[in-house]
C-alpha cells in the first residue's frame, strides 16, 4: 500500500466538534464586554494579549445566570455602591455580587473598587458591539435574610443559603428581558455565550451535567428567540469530546490545562477572526514580544535603533488602524529612549 493510501486509511482517535458557521466576525474595532466564570478570564486575557479592546468582569469572576444578569442590570442602572451594600467577615468587607478579589480591609477601599469598575462599564456600554458571557452552574444560593441571589458566598456558613436549580424557563424570561431591553439602547449588540467546561464537582457528577444541561437548553432557546442577536461557541463541547483525555486538564482535573486554553483560542479564532485579523494578532504579538525583550547593554546605540524600531511599527499599524491601543507600549519604549 502506498503510503498516500495509508494516510487516507489510518484510524482516527479523535471526535471533532464542528464549529458554528456563518458568524458575525470579532476584530479589533469592536468593544468587548466579557462576563462569567473563570473561563471567561482565560479567553480575555487571550484577547487582551492580542490587542482587543475590552472590559473583563467588571464584578470579578460569576458562576450562575442570575448573577451575571444582576450585574448587568447594576451596569446599566450605573448604581453607586454604599457601605450598606458590604457586610465583614473575617477581617474584611465584602459585596455579596462581587468576587473575593474586591474584598478588602476597610469598606472604603472595597467601594472605591467596586464603583471604579462598575462606572467604567457603564460608560462603555453604548459602544459594545459584543458583550461574551460563560455560564458556569446552574445552581445559585439565595441568601435567605435578604432574599437575594448571591454571586459569592465568601465562606459564609452554608445555612445563610437556600441552594437551588434554576430551570430552563427561569434563565430564559429572565434573559428575554434583559436582552430586548439591552437591544433598545445599544441595537448593535451581540450577544456570545459559551458554557464553561470546568466541572463543578462538588455538585456531583450527575448534578453537574444536569446543570449543564439546563445552561445548554436556555441558550438554545434564546438563540430561536434571538437569531440575529445570540450566539453560541462550542467550548464546553470541544473540552469534552475533542479533548477527551486528561493530560488537558490542570493538576485538579477540573480545570482546563494551559494547553487546553490554547488549542480553544485557536478554535475561537477559527471561527471569529478573518484574514486581516489574524495578520493584526501577529502584528501586536510582535511588538509585545520585541519589548519583553531584555537586552544586556540597554543603553547602546543598537538597542536605542531598536527601540526606535518598535515605535515605527506602532506608529504604523495605528495608522492603519487607528482603534488599536498602544499607550503602554509607547511609553515604554519613549522612557527607554530617554532613560
Amino acid at each position: 500500500m502506498k503510503r498516500n493510501e495509508m494516510m487516507e486509511n489510518r484510524m482516527n482517535f479523535q471526535t471533532s466538534v464542528e464549529l458554528p458557521a456563518g458568524m458575525p466576525p470579532v476584530s479589533h474595532a469592536d468593544r468587548i464586554l466579557l462576563m462569567g466564570s473563570c473561563f471567561a478570564e482565560n479567553i480575555g486575557r487571550q484577547l487582551t494579549d492580542a490587542g482587543f479592546q475590552l472590559d473583563l468582569n467588571p464584578f470579578g469572576i460569576l458562576y450562575n445566570p442570575l448573577s451575571i444578569s444582576s450585574a448587568l442590570r447594576e451596569i446599566i442602572g450605573n448604581k453607586e455602591y454604599t457601605s450598606q451594600d458590604l457586610f465583614a467577615y473575617k477581617g474584611l468587607w465584602h459585596s455579596p455580587m462581587h468576587h473575593g478579589s474586591f474584598s478588602a480591609f476597610t469598606p472604603e477601599e472595597t467601594l472605591h473598587t467596586i464603583n471604579a469598575r462598575l462606572h467604567h462599564a457603564h460608560q462603555r456600554l453604548p459602544e459594545l458591539n459584543w458583550l461574551m458571557v460563560t455560564l458556569g452552574t446552574a445552581y445559585v444560593y439565595k441568601q435567605k435574610e435578604s432574599g437575594q441571589v448571591v454571586a459569592n458566598c465568601h465562606q459564609l456558613p452554608e445555612n445563610h443559603f437556600l441552594r437551588y436549580r434554576l430551570t430552563v424557563e427561569e434563565i430564559v424570561e429572565d434573559y428575554t428581558v434583559l436582552i430586548t431591553g439591552m437591544a433598545a439602547h445599544n441595537p448593535k449588540l451581540k450577544w456570545l455565550f459559551t458554557v464553561s467546561p470546568i466541572r463543578h464537582i462538588r455538585d456531583g457528577m450527575h448534578a453537574n451535567q444536569l446543570s449543564k444541561s439546563t445552561l445548554l437548553l436556555a441558550i438554545d432557546r434564546l438563540q430561536q428567540l434571538f437569531p440575529e442577536r445570540v450566539f453560541y461557541f462550542p467550548s464546553y463541547e470541544i473540552i469534552l469530546d475533542e479533548l477527551r483525555d486528561y493530560r488537558f486538564y490542570a493538576d485538579d482535573m477540573l480545570h482546563p490545562s494551559p494547553l487546553a486554553i490554547r488549542y480553544l483560542w485557536e478554535r475561537f479564532s477559527e471561527t471569529f477572526f478573518s484574514t486581516e485579523t489574524k495578520q493584526v494578532i501577529i502584528a501586536v504579538q510582535d511588538i509585545r514580544r520585541d519589548l519583553a525583550h531584555k537586552p544586556f547593554h540597554p543603553e547602546s546605540e543598537a538597542y536605542q535603533r531598536f527601540l526606535g524600531q518598535i515605535v515605527l511599527k506602532i506608529e504604523r499599524l495605528i495608522g492603519k488602524y487607528p482603534y488599536l491601543d498602544f499607550q503602554k507600549e509607547t511609553e515604554l519604549c519613549h522612557m527607554r529612549l530617554n532613560p
